[in-house]
């Protein structure tokens, strides 16, 4: 089958497949996911030797771009560095395609895990990167490239410089369609930008400003999103920390990680809920603080 031509339907399938699994990263276990993933790029790429026109060739090529970002993404959330060169993979099937829009998309994509592994000028410089190549043009690529980089700016303590992203973030996403807002890996939404927008706010310690955010962005998101409504209220718990409220703190996170299924606990989650952890005080006298510690299996202070 996948030595002859590509039918009409054939490529419809295909690609209806790729935005299937983007919809499903807002809700699957990554350790669930990924096996899929797998298994349908490697498909994707016996189509591509087979006798296929120039413009089925294309189409193959962006679901091949689509679908790497995606592993790399669902690697990143996990904490394997083999994200680092499907990104590579995703961003050299854009370029061959000549598709700005999904390149966009990639640098936006790839600059979290620049991100997440504490380079954060690497981070903003992609993010930048991510927003050139839309051109101008409304796609997703921008609307989620602009709120990374605020954060970015945010924890290097740049307030003016992160006021200005989320600026531009807010203009991506208000020319975005409304399929382009989709809850999918491929869109951006306003339940994202009220949790970005609350995460920059928080890493600048403007509590009050980001608990308006993060409150809106529990009230938008839907219950099936369990892993972005955990960060939203380990960023809620961070905000208690900032404020002094550190019972509260810890007691939130705990409650974050402790009713999150153990499949949804990934590195990143739990990455985050430490951040908490080392935020509070590690006074043995604050009984939350010694439970949080323990879960995470950090060693007891104070």
């Amino acid at each position: 089958l996948a030595a002859g031509a590509l039918s009409g339907a054939g490529l419809s399938e295909v690609e209806w497949t790729v935005e299937r699994h983007g919809r499903a990263t807002r809700y699957r276990p990554e350790s669930e996911l990924l096996p899929d993933l797998l298994t349908d790029l490697s498909d994707i790429r016996l189509l591509m030797t087979g006798r296929q026109s120039g413009p089925v060739r294309l189409r193959l090529t962006i679901a091949t771009a689509r679908m790497s970002g995606l592993v790399a993404l669902t690697l990143l959330k996990m904490g394997d560095d083999r994200a680092k060169s499907w990104w590579r993979t995703g961003r050299a099937a854009a370029a061959a395609a000549e598709d700005r829009a999904t390149l966009s998309w990639m640098y936006a994509q790839e600059a979290y895990q620049l991100y997440y592994n504490g380079d954060l000028h690497g981070a903003a410089e992609l993010a930048v990167r991510a927003q050139h190549w839309a051109g101008g043009m409304p796609c997703v690529g921008p609307a989620l490239a602009a709120p990374l980089e605020a954060r970015a700016h945010a924890l290097l303590g740049r307030h003016e410089a992160t006021a200005s992203a989320l600026s531009l973030a807010r203009t991506a996403l208000d020319r975005l369609s409304e399929v382009d807002q989709d809850e999918s890996a491929f869109g951006y939404s306003e339940s994202q930008f009220a949790f970005h927008a609350g995460n920059a706010w928080t890493h600048l310690g403007e509590t009050s400003q980001a608990q308006g955010h993060l409150a809106r962005a529990l009230d938008l998101y839907p219950t099936s999103n369990l892993a972005d409504r955990a960060l939203v209220r380990l960023d809620q718990a961070m905000c208690s920390a900032l404020s002094g409220d550190v019972a509260s703190a810890a007691e939130l996170a705990i409650g974050t990680v402790v009713e999150l299924p153990e499949q949804h606990r990934t590195a990143l989650i739990i990455s985050r809920a430490r951040d908490v952890a080392c935020k509070v005080p590690g006074n043995r006298t604050v009984t939350e603080v010694r439970a949080l510690r323990e879960i995470l299996l950090l060693p007891s202070e104070g």
